[in-house]
């Protein structure tokens, strides 16, 4: 069974941090490549950062030197450690396969909810 659960988010004023967790189901997990995603407002859902199986990583630009993603294969898990938060950091974060595996119907888990307060 599909399983992504994110947790972690929660209020924060700018400057603060915080550390949001995603456990992944094997079958999704086993994926080469897992991220972190944000929907803003009006816009398309974004990749923030991702990580491969090896480690090598990769990030927006809005959050490069803030953000740092990490996985831990032994428990299925995809971690993001958000430092220097900003108000426009503010939304909903979701992790899951990288683009280039993601199809259409694939399913998303129900997201964490990070609020930075100015």
């Amino acid at each position: 069974q599909v399983q992504l659960v994110e947790s972690g988010g929660g209020l924060v004023q700018a400057g603060g941090s915080l550390r949001l967790s995603c456990a992944a189901s094997g079958s999704i997990f086993s994926i080469n490549e897992m991220g972190w995603y944000r929907q803003p407002p009006g816009k398309q859902r974004e990749l923030v950062a991702a990580v491969s199986s090896g480690g090598t990583t990769n990030y927006a630009d809005s959050v490069k030197g803030r953000f740092t993603i990490s996985r831990d294969n032994a428990k299925n898990t995809v971690y993001l450690q958000m430092n220097s938060l900003k108000p426009e950091d503010t939304d909903v974060y979701y992790c899951n396969k990288h683009p280039s595996w993601l199809t259409p119907n694939d399913y998303w888990g129900q997201g964490t909810q990070v609020t930075v307060s100015s």
